[in-house]
């Protein structure tokens, strides 16, 4: 098990210590920090605040299991903040994240469809994919993270999530956000069967399965886990709490999800 620190972003504003507190005591020893190498933050100033969240993981008896982070135009910048946490596994988290030869956003996969036609997200399949590349000979796994915007429809009825991964070359990694996959009408099972041996994680969720709406605990929702989780390749190390927004308490139903996996043997802690 891990946990993603986006779901208590606003403790960790308010108190940092007690936020990764709060985590460690309900038994996640790994995390997975989010705004690394952000791009609209100077190099130094994001450096710093990740040797401050090192010392306070470290206080709080946590390890890092990945990263959730940007491609900066310099990816030694990345390789930096990633060794002063001791990461080994990078996830992009959103195309605007990524310094490209072209901006990109969503757009870069729902705009396949349009004028401007595959471009832009072919363009995006290759940066990542020469990306993944490069960090490799530094040790570091690249991803994707998910969510659904991805599945825009192609006229040949295949999606922009199919053409990307298609372009990408084989080094780029995935992590699978199970509730976006469905949020997006897809089939997670599917979709790992598909990816194979390239997905090294799972973010795990349940509710409405809408953008943005509050989520609630794992067999509430639209979300079948147990049909999904069946279907890990070898390949997946991390299953991943996470919280996008809720109306609950979100150290209650990080628990309570995390419990919920681990009792039913689909994840484990680690001490």
């Amino acid at each position: 098990m891990s946990v993603q620190l986006f779901s208590v972003r606003d403790q960790l504003t308010a108190d940092p210590a007690a936020a990764l507190e709060g985590l460690a005591r309900i038994g996640f020893r790994h995390v997975e920090p989010f705004g690394l190498c952000a791009p609209d933050r100077p190099a130094t100033e994001r450096l710093a605040e990740v040797r401050e969240l090192r010392t306070a993981l470290d206080a709080a008896g946590l390890a890092v299991s990945a990263v959730h982070a940007g491609l900066p135009a310099n990816l030694g910048e990345l390789v930096e903040e990633c060794g002063e946490l001791g990461a080994d596994t990078v996830f992009v988290p959103h195309p605007h994240m990524v310094a490209g030869p072209i901006p990109f956003d969503e757009d870069t996969f729902t705009g396949v469809a349009g004028p401007a036609g595959p471009a832009a997200l072919d363009a995006f399949a290759a940066h990542l994919g020469a990306a993944a590349e490069e960090l490799a000979a530094h040790g570091l796994r690249l991803g994707y993270h998910n969510h659904w915007f991805e599945w825009a429809p192609l006229s040949d009825g295949s999606t922009a999530w199919d053409r990307f991964w298609s372009r990408t070359g084989d080094t780029l990694s995935a992590e699978l956000d199970v509730y976006w996959t469905v949020a997006a009408g897809a089939d997670p099972a599917a979709v790992l069967t598909a990816l194979g041996e390239r997905t090294l994680a799972l973010h795990v969720k349940d509710g409405p399965a809408e953008p943005w709406q509050p989520q609630t605990p794992i067999g509430t929702g639209h979300v079948d886990p147990e049909q999904t989780l069946r279907y890990l390749p070898a390949s997946v190390r991390w299953c991943v709490a996470e919280v996008d927004s809720t109306d609950l308490d979100p150290y209650d139903l990080l628990g309570g999800n995390a419990r919920t996996l681990v009792e039913r043997g689909y994840a484990r802690w680690e001490s």
